[in-house]
């Protein structure tokens, strides 16, 4: 067997993951550490019944402050077969889940796009969402296409200064941005059901952080003059000091009401149209999954 060396992500690790790890702790097997329905992601992906949400385990980025940090940076988690994750798709559906919510998926895509071929087969109906950090290679994205009905990628970062210091992740802006456009290609403008659920489209997502208004008002610069005014933009006002945040004064603290306040003023005054907004109560640790292997075992 010739072996696939993986080069899935801007990492480029150039590594054959059969037998060894690259940059995201993880070999080529699917990893997984809970499957189910989840309330709270976007109105327009929870819906009433919730998004069937498979988190995956591992990492490409090393994000201080990550509410996840236990599957991404623990690696908690155990490995699955692409058989047994389009059984887990099924399940989902089944359950009643609104759409396939796939978070984390970028460096599984090879055997997760079996996955999704082997659910379509046996009937799965409902959308795939591709829940992500945006830090993605274009020709890996590329390989997806017509699989993925809803693309929700993060653009966590402006400068590359910030995102070096904090998720350890060089060029961000530059890959995250090409990954984007790439998905924005692929699934166009939204188009939502009778009852409001997104069938198809991309959502941008920006977690403001703590006195990077700066940051934050450039994204939102980037997304109106590079997307249609038809794609929504999510502002995340959930940040709060987790993981090892609390290492950097400067993020030690969750944003102010000004903060948030001032960016949805900016989102506005630069012409940008559809987007959600987040209240007080979602700066909660309640709101972080409890990684139990639900829906897995």
């Amino acid at each position: 067997m010739v072996s696939q060396l993986c080069n899935i992500c801007p990492r480029n690790c150039n590594v054959d993951r059969s037998t060894k790890t690259g940059f995201c702790s993880m070999l080529s097997e699917i990893k997984v550490a809970k499957a189910y329905l989840h309330e709270w992601e976007e109105p327009c992906i929870s819906g009433s019944r919730g998004s069937g949400t498979v988190f995956f385990t591992g990492c490409n980025l090393r994000c201080v402050f990550c509410q996840n940090y236990k599957i991404s940076q623990e690696n908690f988690g155990i490995s699955v077969s692409p058989e047994k994750l389009s059984d887990i798709f099924m399940s989902l559906e089944k359950a009643g889940a609104h759409n396939i919510n796939l978070v984390t998926p970028t460096i599984f895509i090879p055997k997760i796009k079996e996955a999704i071929i082997m659910a379509r087969n046996n009937g799965l109906s409902i959308p795939i969402v591709y829940n992500s950090n945006a830090y993605e290679n274009v020709e890996s994205l590329k390989t997806l296409e017509g699989l993925i009905d809803i693309y929700l990628p993060d653009l966590k970062y402006y400068s590359d200064e910030v995102a070096v210091k904090y998720s350890n992740a060089p060029h961000y802006f530059e890959y995250a941005t090409k990954a984007i456009l790439e998905m924005y290609r692929q699934v166009g403008n939204p188009v939502f059901d009778n009852d409001g659920i997104m069938k198809k489209g991309i959502i941008v997502r920006h977690l403001i952080l703590p006195g990077k208004l700066d940051e934050t008002k450039k994204i939102l610069k980037w997304i109106k003059d590079n997307l249609s005014n038809e794609v929504y933009v999510s502002l995340m006002g959930q940040y709060i000091p987790y993981y090892n945040a609390n290492k950097y004064q400067e993020l030690n603290r969750r944003i102010s009401n000004k903060e948030y306040e001032e960016v949805i003023e900016y989102f506005f005054e630069i012409g940008l149209e559809n987007g959600f907004v987040q209240d007080d109560e979602s700066a909660s640790e309640s709101f972080i999954p409890d990684f139990d292997l639900e829906g897995i075992l």
